[in-house]
């Protein structure tokens, strides 16, 4: 049975999918995974070269691009379902050669990844990234059928959206703790990243994942399915609840960043119960709540839900807010790694 996946991701839509079916292998194999991208050289192009003189703060940001974010989301993922996973990036403008070069220099024995293209099975694969590496890797190659989910109804785009924010939600946490680690005095190492982490922490679920939660899913399995009440009314309790609870979380930062005595410890001890209760909640909606869902409501509900996860022009929400904090997302990803011990 394999031990280690190499699992390529893109950011192209297929990548949730390909992700929760890696996830999904791995763990039923007892498997770790390395999730990687390969990202090309915007230095060699002539307005990175540009970039990069003139602002190498700009260009930083630039050149990395969505890529740790993508990587985040999909270690949340892994963490959610207990797999063991790290992730990698290389730049390279040929990724079927990144790709074989990876699985073998960390020691993968499966690599796990998508097709592209929408022509049939040979159409799929001819001139693909994953054709290339099919031909030239010594290893096993396992391509899985992910096309056919990406193109799945409002019910299953609507879950996959509720899903990936809980993923950007816990990466976010991640995140922290892990600054929190790389911190060991009395004062943070990199108070500006978590404090914008903090901020997204704050802002992201009561200003738009709270209210599409409860304006849409909510409201439709109150109707649908009175035994479902005791779970939302808890729920709803605990979105209520988390004002406080980031509160505390906040002054204790506060408390760690002016050096007060012992501020660290309480920090990590409000970092750690603000986290495991944001985690309690997650898989409460996931393990209980939308199954429940997907008993109940009608496709008409699940329209509804998919129309207002993915901002498709829904009026209720500010999806100038909703693109904002995904720039906020992927450029907390960037301090992160930048902030890591190298």
């Amino acid at each position: 049975m394999y031990k280690h996946l190499l699992v390529p991701i893109d950011g192209t839509p297929l990548t949730t999918p390909l992700v929760e079916q890696a996830v999904e292998f791995a763990r039923d194999a007892a498997a770790r995974i390395t999730f990687f991208h390969a990202q090309a050289d915007y230095g060699a192009t002539g307005d990175g070269s540009l970039l990069q003189a003139m602002a190498p703060a700009a260009f930083a940001d630039a050149a990395a691009g969505n890529a740790r974010a993508w990587l985040a989301r999909a270690a949340a993922a892994a963490a959610a379902a207990q797999v063991a996973c790290e992730t990698l990036i290389v730049v390279s403008d040929r990724p079927h050669e990144a790709i074989v070069e990876a699985a073998s220099g960390q020691g993968c024995d499966l690599v796990f990844m998508a097709s592209h293209g929408r022509r049939g099975w040979r159409g799929r694969l001819a001139g693909s990234v994953t054709a290339r590496v099919i031909e030239r890797s010594a290893l096993p190659v396992l391509v899985c059928s992910v096309e056919s989910q990406a193109d799945q109804g409002d019910e299953q785009r609507a879950l996959r959206a509720i899903r990936d924010e809980h993923r950007s939600l816990a990466a976010v946490l991640r995140a922290v703790q892990q600054a929190l680690h790389d911190s060991p005095g009395r004062t943070p190492a990199d108070a500006k990243l978590m404090r914008a982490a903090l901020f997204y922490i704050q802002a992201y679920p009561e200003r738009l994942h709270h209210p599409k939660e409860e304006q849409t899913l909510f409201r439709w399995l109150r109707q649908r399915a009175p035994d479902s009440v005791a779970v939302i009314e808890g729920l709803e309790a605990e979105h209520r609840g988390g004002t406080q609870a980031f509160a505390e979380l906040r002054r204790a930062l506060e408390a760690y960043e002016a050096g007060e005595a012992r501020g660290r410890e309480a920090f990590e001890q409000a970092l750690q119960t603000f986290t495991e209760s944001q985690w309690r909640h997650m898989a409460t909606e996931e393990k209980l709540l939308l199954p429940l869902a997907s008993r109940h409501l009608l496709p008409q509900d699940w329209a509804d839900v998919a129309s207002a996860f993915e901002s498709h022009a829904d009026p209720r929400f500010d999806i100038e807010a909703e693109q904002s904090f995904d720039r906020v997302f992927t450029r907390l990803m960037n301090l992160a790694a930048a902030a890591a011990p190298q």
